[in-house]
């Protein structure tokens, strides 16, 4: 009991989660949302992080999401404006945190407005937003993206835009995590460019956990190498104890064509 009460005061930790969860679309055959969703759910129920950025979130599965998921509220509009097309959306547990601030920007030469840059093929967005931890209330920044998967300059671009957009938000320096799936490996320069700021929560994490790589293509038998979804933290002002990429599987299947990637911190 004394042990206990002594980890609660001291080094409270924070869980988050980044998770591509594969847009719902039939084509994917047994694959699909439907047969996959409850699998989702559970997965999410069980390692209940305290706040997770989806990419690829489908209106519908977004709603769906939020509805299963309780006591989970989230941020952001669809990169189509307003309830349309995908959300890069941040859930999070509304009895242990809070938001004071929120917003969703386009990765464009227009973020403000509902827009594509670049050479993207489609529209990208980021959503952020300020979270209190209601028991500490210790503050921090949550930014989530999907970056493209065809355009070369939006994805550097687009990098470009987020960093800009935490040094301007950021002016109290509270710590700062990014989730996303960049669709680009360790080696690329664009990854180079983030980590010139934060760092890659797999290289300071106190125990990694989990295969290299996130991609799978809902191929069960091979193994996972592609790493292309990553958290990204503030080293300054967090710690992260743990990393894992999550390879829960269910009668040789995946939940999604990514693996979800998990941290647990502190904030120094």
């Amino acid at each position: 009991m004394f042990a206990l009460a002594i980890t609660s005061v001291a080094g409270q930790t924070t869980s988050v989660m980044c998770y591509n969860i594969r847009l719902d679309v039939a084509s994917d055959g047994e694959n699909a949302w439907p047969f996959r969703k409850d699998f989702v759910v559970d997965q999410l129920k069980f390692y209940s992080p305290d706040i997770f950025g989806i990419q690829e979130g489908t209106p519908q599965q977004t709603a769906y999401l939020a509805a299963q998921l309780e006591n989970y509220t989230f941020i952001g509009i669809g990169r189509d404006g307003g309830d349309k097309g995908e959300y890069s959306a941040i859930f999070y547990n509304s009895l242990e945190f809070s938001v004071a601030e929120e917003n969703t920007f386009w990765l464009s030469e227009t973020p403000t407005e509902v827009s594509m840059g670049w050479d993207a093929a489609c529209n990208r967005v980021c959503t952020y937003g300020l979270f209190t931890n209601k028991d500490t209330k210790e503050k921090f920044w949550v930014f989530n993206t999907h970056l493209d998967h065809k355009g070369a300059i939006a994805r550097a671009k687009g990098v470009q835009l987020i960093l800009n957009r935490i040094k301007e938000v950021n002016t109290k320096d509270y710590p700062v995590v990014l989730t996303g799936d960049f669709n680009l490996e360790p080696t690329d320069e664009v990854i180079a460019t983030v980590k010139n700021v934060l760092s890659d929560a797999k290289e300071v994490a106190h125990l990694s956990f989990g295969p290299e790589g996130t991609f799978n293509a809902f191929k069960f038998t091979t193994a996972v190498k592609r790493r292309i979804d990553y958290i990204f933290i503030a080293p300054s002002t967090i710690k992260v104890n743990k990393y894992a990429v999550l390879s829960d599987s269910k009668d040789l299947k995946y939940p999604s064509d990514h693996l979800p990637v998990y941290i647990e911190f502190e904030i120094k």
